[in-house]
């Protein structure tokens, strides 16, 4: 995303988010706990916003994306969003779907990784936010449901059946989209859905720690291959290792590349500069 700006100012408060900045880390924590963090029209406005500013600003090096409570987000709330949309036209159901998406490629697109720190139940909407996460932690405790066809709806929302494939395998991702069935965490690791198992109580300290990991590293080179993993999911090899070369040019007239010649050469940890 550009990093050039209008005139318009920072957003200052989220009303349905919790946003903490710190240390080049953004902590970004879904906030309805009496309703398992189920989302708003304006949660997923919020949050299209959130990362479209995050991504301008270039202040922050890694995001963690949590839900406050018993669990991750139950999806989309039942009746402000499924309740509510049986009211509306064809036009304005476009545009929420199209919103939707948006918040999923903004997850992608942005120039910085995201990790998802899952406790609990990530359900629908909250198990596409989790999956399009460069990263899931997830507690014992955890299982991930895709609930659309339990509702009526496609399983392919929000991306997950482009996503999911691609993480999953076409098997289980047929499986889990077609039926809605919940996976709990063990079964989730052995198949490739969550990058970590933490142990009990402890997905949100384990995600803080990666982030740490991640932020203290070289930014830009992050920012390239989360770029590249995207871009390249639908190339031929010809074109993949065409833009590999070209990246790698660029990045190799980098601060940060000069400055692990010198630091190697001086024998001490490089001093990442992320340019």
């Amino acid at each position: 995303m550009s990093p050039f700006t209008g005139s318009a100012a920072r957003t200052g408060d989220w009303e349905h988010l919790r946003v903490r900045i710190a240390d080049q880390i953004a902590t970004v924590t879904l906030a309805r706990p009496e309703k398992l963090n189920a989302l708003t029209f304006g949660a997923y406005a919020d949050l299209r916003d959130l990362l479209a500013e995050l991504s301008r600003e270039r202040a922050v090096r890694a995001l963690v994306l949590a839900g406050e409570g018993r669990g991750f987000c139950s999806g989309g709330d039942v009746d402000e969003i499924i309740g509510a949309t049986l009211a509306l036209d064809t036009a304005r159901l476009l545009d929420f779907n199209r919103m939707t998406g948006q918040v999923v490629r903004a997850i992608r697109e942005c120039p910085f990784p995201v990790i998802a720190a899952v406790h609990g139940v990530a359900a629908g909407a909250g198990a596409v936010l989790a999956l399009a996460a460069d990263f899931r932690i997830a507690d014992p405790s955890a299982r991930f449901a895709f609930l659309f066809t339990r509702v009526g709806l496609s399983g392919g929302d929000m991306g997950a059946a482009y996503l999911l494939p691609r993480v999953v395998g076409l098997g289980h991702a047929t499986r889990l989209l077609m039926l809605g069935d919940a996976v709990r965490a063990p079964e989730a690791e052995r198949i490739g859905l969550i990058s970590e198992l933490a142990e009990e109580g402890r997905a949100d300290e384990a995600a803080a720690a990666l982030a740490r990991r991640l932020a203290d590293g070289p930014a830009l080179a992050h920012a390239q291959t989360k770029a590249l993993l995207t871009a390249e999911l639908d190339m031929p090899l010809a074109a993949a290792v065409e833009l590999d070369a070209s990246t790698q040019a660029l990045l190799m007239t980098g601060e940060d590349y000069a400055e692990f010649h010198a630091a190697f050469t001086a024998k001490r940890a490089p001093k990442w500069r992320g340019r």
